[in-house]
C-alpha cells in the first residue's frame, strides 16, 4: 500500500530525530498537539465537539493543548510520525499503522456506552434486492456498486476487505464500481439508493439516525463483524518516553467518565469515558492487516 511505504520513510526520518530529543522538550508549559480524526461531518463541527476534551487535558496537564482535526486516518497516523501530533484520538487501523511504522503507543481506549469495543458492518438499502451478505457475495452482488471508507479506516476498509478476502472475493473484480469515501457519505448515498452497498460501523450509523441525517428504515445491515477495539488515544514515540507525562495523560482521561454527569460536552453523545489499554488490545486489527498484506511483517 502506497501509504504504508510513505509512512515508513517518514517514520525512519522521524524516529532518527526523536532518538536525540531531550526530555526537556516536554517541560512544563510546552504546548501539546492533540490530533483528532474526522469523526463529525465537517471540520468546524469536529473541532467544536472535541475542544472541551482538549481544554480538559490542558487544565489537568497544566499546559496548552492545541487541537487539530485531521481529515483522514492515514493523515493522522503520519502526523504522529513526523512530529505534527503528540497525542491522537484515532481509529484502530490508523493506530496500528502508526505503531508499526512509527512506534506510536496507545495509552487509552475510548468507551462507547460503557464498552471499549464496536462493530464493522455492511449496509444496503431496502430496494437493492440484497437480502443478505451472501447475496452481496454471490451473483446478485456481481457488478453492483460498493463503497469503502478511506484506506486508513478500520471498519470502512480493513475489516470488510479482510472478510471479502476470506470469502475468496476480490471487490475490485466482483463489483462494477468501488468507491472510497467518508463514513457519513456512505450512509447518505446508500440510503438514497445512489450506491448499492457499503461498509460502515455501528456507532456512525446509530449517530446519523439519532441526528436525523438518515432514516433507519433506509439503512439495512446485512453483515456485522466480531467485536473490534474502539478508537485509540495514542502518543508519539517521543512522548511515550516520558512515563510521568503518559501517566498524567491517562489519569486525565480516566477522570472524563465521572465528569460527564456534570459536563456532558466533554465527549459526544453515547461516549462514556476512557479505559487504560496497551498495544495488545489492538492485536485483532494487526492480525487483519497482516492477513490482507496491508501491513508488512516486521523484519
Amino acid at each position: 500500500m502506497k501509504f504504508t511505504r510513505r509512512l515508513l520513510s517518514l517514520a525512519a526520518i522521524g524516529l532518527s530525530t526523536l532518538a536525540w530529543w531531550p526530555m526537556a522538550s516536554w517541560a512544563q508549559g510546552t504546548p501539546l498537539k492533540l490530533g483528532v480524526g474526522m469523526f463529525q461531518p465537517d471540520r468546524e463541527k469536529n473541532d467544536a465537539t472535541y475542544r472541551p476534551l482538549a481544554q480538559h487535558l490542558a487544565a489537568r496537564l497544566g499546559r496548552p493543548v492545541e487541537l487539530r482535526t485531521v481529515d483522514s486516518w492515514e493523515g493522522l497516523a503520519k502526523s504522529l510520525s513526523n512530529g505534527e501530533t503528540d497525542i491522537a484520538l484515532m481509529g484502530p487501523w490508523g493506530y496500528v499503522l502508526a505503531n508499526h511504522y512509527a512506534d506510536a503507543q496507545v495509552v487509552s481506549t475510548i468507551l462507547y456506552q460503557g464498552k471499549p469495543e464496536y462493530f464493522a458492518m455492511m449496509v444496503t438499502h431496502p430496494d437493492s434486492g440484497l437480502q443478505s451478505v451472501q447475496d452481496l457475495l454471490g451473483p446478485k452482488g456481481r457488478g453492483r456498486s460498493f463503497a469503502f471508507g478511506d484506506k486508513g479506516s478500520t471498519s470502512g476498509y480493513l475489516i470488510p476487505l479482510h472478510f471479502f478476502m476470506q470469502q475468496g472475493v476480490d471487490p475490485e473484480k466482483h463489483f462494477g464500481r468501488v468507491l472510497y469515501t467518508k463514513h457519513q457519505a456512505i450512509q447518505t448515498q446508500v440510503t438514497a439508493g445512489q450506491i448499492d452497498a457499503g461498509a460502515d460501523y455501528n456507532r456512525n450509523r446509530s449517530a446519523m439516525i439519532d441526528q436525523g441525517l438518515i432514516q433507519a428504515e433506509r439503512s439495512k445491515v446485512i453483515w456485522q463483524s466480531a467485536p473490534l477495539p474502539n478508537d485509540a488515544v495514542a502518543v508519539s514515540a517521543a512522548l511515550f518516553k516520558d512515563k510521568a507525562l503518559v501517566k498524567r495523560v491517562q489519569d486525565a482521561l480516566l477522570e472524563v467518565g465521572p465528569l460527564l454527569a456534570a459536563q456532558p460536552g466533554l465527549l459526544p453523545a453515547h461516549y462514556t469515558g476512557f479505559v487504560n489499554t496497551d498495544n495488545r488490545f489492538y492485536k485483532p486489527i494487526r492480525d487483519a492487516g497482516l492477513a490482507t498484506g496491508k501491513l508488512a511483517p516486521r523484519q
